[in-house]
C-alpha cells in the first residue's frame, strides 16, 4: 500500500531503496491499532514479526531477576523494534508496552526474510541498526556499572532530549508520558531517589520541571554531572 510505503521509507533500514522496491515492503505491512498501555508483546513469546512505531510511542522493558521492571528504550514515531527475532526465530527478548495511543506497523518474519534474500541492501542496514541498538544496550550497562545516580539520570536526561526533545524558548522540552518511577526503571534506582536528584539538577539550574514535561534549560551544567 502506498501509504505504508512512503512511511516505511523513512525507517532507517529501508532507506535509499528505489521506489518499486519500497511499493513491494508496503504491500507487506499491516497496521493495527492500539491504546495506552495495551501490550504489543510479552518477553519470552515466540517471536514472529518486526514492528514499527507510525503513531504513538512504545516502551521497550524487561523484568529482572527480583522482578522489578527495567526499561531499555522508549520509541516514537519511525522506530523500528523486535528486529532481532527475524534471524534467530526465537522469542521476544523483552516486552513492549503502548504508553501513547497510536499506530503500530508489522511485518511478519517469513514475509521480511523473503525480501532480505532478494535484496542485500535491506540485509547490510538491518545489521546496521542492530549494531546501534547494541551501542546503546552496551552504553546502558556502562553506566549502570560506572555512574553514580546523578551521573546516570544526567546521562540518561541529555539521551532522551537529543531523541525526543524539542527545542523550545526555554530549552529542550522532553515531554514524554513517563512516570517517575519509569524513570527510575531507565537507571536502575528508587522513584523517591529520580525525585530528589530532579529536585537538584532544577536547584542548579540545570533544568526545570512542568508538570511531567522536563525541560533541559543548561545542557553544559547538566554534563558536568556526567
Amino acid at each position: 500500500m502506498k501509504e505504508y510505503s512512503e512511511y516505511l521509507a523513512k525507517i532507517p533500514m529501508f532507506q535509499d531503496l528505489a521506489t518499486e522496491e519500497m511499493n513491494q515492503i508496503g504491500q507487506l505491512a499491516r497496521v493495527r491499532n492500539y491504546k495506552k498501555n495495551m501490550i504489543v508483546f510479552i518477553e519470552g513469546e515466540p517471536g514472529e514479526a518486526l514492528y514499527f512505531v507510525i503513531s504513538g510511542k512504545v516502551k521497550i522493558s524487561k523484568t529482572t531477576a527480583d522482578g522489578r521492571e527495567q526499561i531499555l528504550h522508549i520509541l516514537q514515531p519511525g522506530d523500528v523494534f523486535a528486529e532481532v527475532v527475524l534471524f534467530d526465530g526465537g522469542p521476544y527478548p523483552a516486552t513492549s508496552e503502548v504508553i501513547e495511543s497510536g499506530q503500530i506497523g508489522m511485518l511478519l518474519n517469513d514475509d521480511v526474510e523473503n525480501l532480505i534474500r532478494s535484496n542485500s541492501e535491506i540485509a547490510l542496514k538491518l545489521l546496521k541498526l542492530m549494531s546501534k541498538r547494541l551501542r546503546m544496550a552496551q552504553r546502558q550497562v556502562r553506566d549502570l556499572a560506572l555512574k553514580d545516580t546523578y551521573g546516570r539520570l544526567a546521562a540518561m536526561l541529555l539521551m532522551l532530549g537529543k531523541e525526543h526533545g524539542e527545542e523550545t524558548t526555554e530549552g529542550i522540552k522532553i515531554d514524554l508520558p513517563l512516570s517517575r518511577q519509569e524513570l527510575a526503571n531507565l537507571i536502575g534506582t528508587t522513584r523517591e531517589t529520580v525525585t530528589r536528584v530532579l529536585g537538584d539538577f532544577k536547584k542548579y539550574k540545570c533544568l526545570d520541571l512542568d508538570k511531567q514535561a522536563i525541560i533541559i534549560i543548561n545542557q553544559e551544567k547538566l554534563k558536568t554531572w556526567l
